[in-house]
């Protein structure tokens, strides 16, 4: 038989933190708490974003070493409509793109640009008293696993070949396929993979807080300088990655620096804290109120 805790303050404590949303953490009234996907910490080699040069011709990026030296949160899906009506309701967000109103359903946001993601994460911070962000670049690519595209070229060096990237880089656009594809779907409609994240590689992109870099590497292959980052233009991940000025709402309508432009422009967050309560440590501490 289960004891009563000692007094009813505590009992009450105790049940609003069993009231959980599906990624462990406690909601409270007029909160809201997105699904999250934990993804263990470990080394990853990411292939760097932006553009690099030997000899001043631009050839593939390298690719480099990271640790994650602790879990990477993710949100499960993308931002809903329905997530960003509540950042607009309380003037913080601004309109999507051609909007004249929100929506409020359960699909993608989309029409939004880096200032309004960034506006939604300070919001969701406010909101919920731990610390949401766009994600870099890199900690995108891990959480993609096996649905991030490499967007390296192969081949030879520009320097003894001009015109084989330029074939290359036409090649590559046949084989992704990348035709139209202009109704948004419903979240959870590209399925997820096996980190159990949704729809990385479906019609909607997705800003990174990572700024467009420019860089020179010698012939051995490292980075001898680069630039200090042209914020103004920021990473934009999906089917493949892309680059957007900061403002753009639309990608058709200008701003994307490389490559066929995206569908849709949204987003997703990192979350930076950890879980207050989770798994046996919520355990322990409910035996002992009960017990003790």
């Amino acid at each position: 038989m289960v004891r009563k805790p000692k007094n009813s303050s505590a009992l009450a404590f105790a049940c609003a933190l069993l009231i959980q949303t599906s990624s462990g953490f406690a909601e409270e009234p007029g909160s809201f708490l997105p699904e999250l996907v934990e993804i263990v910490a470990g080394d990853y080699q990411h292939r760097l974003s932006g553009e690099f040069l030997k000899d001043g011709y631009p050839v593939d990026a390298p690719k480099v070493d990271i640790n994650f030296a602790r879990p990477l949160q993710i949100m499960k899906y993308q931002v809903s409509n329905r997530d960003y009506a509540r950042c607009f309701e309380d003037q913080v967000c601004g309109l999507p793109f051609k909007r004249k109103t929100v929506v409020a359903d359960d699909k993608p946001v989309t029409g939004v640009s880096f200032i309004d993601a960034r506006n939604y994460a300070a919001w969701l911070t406010q909101k919920t008293g731990v610390t949401w962000r766009l994600p870099s670049d890199a900690e995108w690519a891990y959480a993609a696993g096996s649905r991030f595209y490499d967007d390296a070229l192969g081949g030879k060096d520009a320097a003894s070949d001009p015109s084989e990237r330029g074939l290359l880089k036409y090649q590559q656009t046949v084989d992704l396929g990348l035709g139209s594809d202009p109704v948004v779907k419903p979240r959870g409609a590209y399925g997820a993979n096996e980190h159990g994240v949704y729809d990385q590689t479906g019609n909607v992109w997705e800003w990174t807080d990572t700024c467009y870099t420019r860089s020179k590497i010698s012939a051995g292959g490292e980075i001898i300088s680069s630039d200090s980052g042209n914020c103004g233009v920021r990473v934009v991940e999906g089917k493949h990655r892309s680059y957007m000025t900061f403002f753009i709402q639309d990608a058709k309508s200008g701003g994307c620096a490389v490559g066929r432009p995206p569908d849709y422009l949204g987003f997703r967050l990192v979350r930076d804290n950890p879980a207050f309560f989770s798994g046996q440590r919520m355990r322990n501490w409910w035996t002992s109120l009960t017990n003790g």
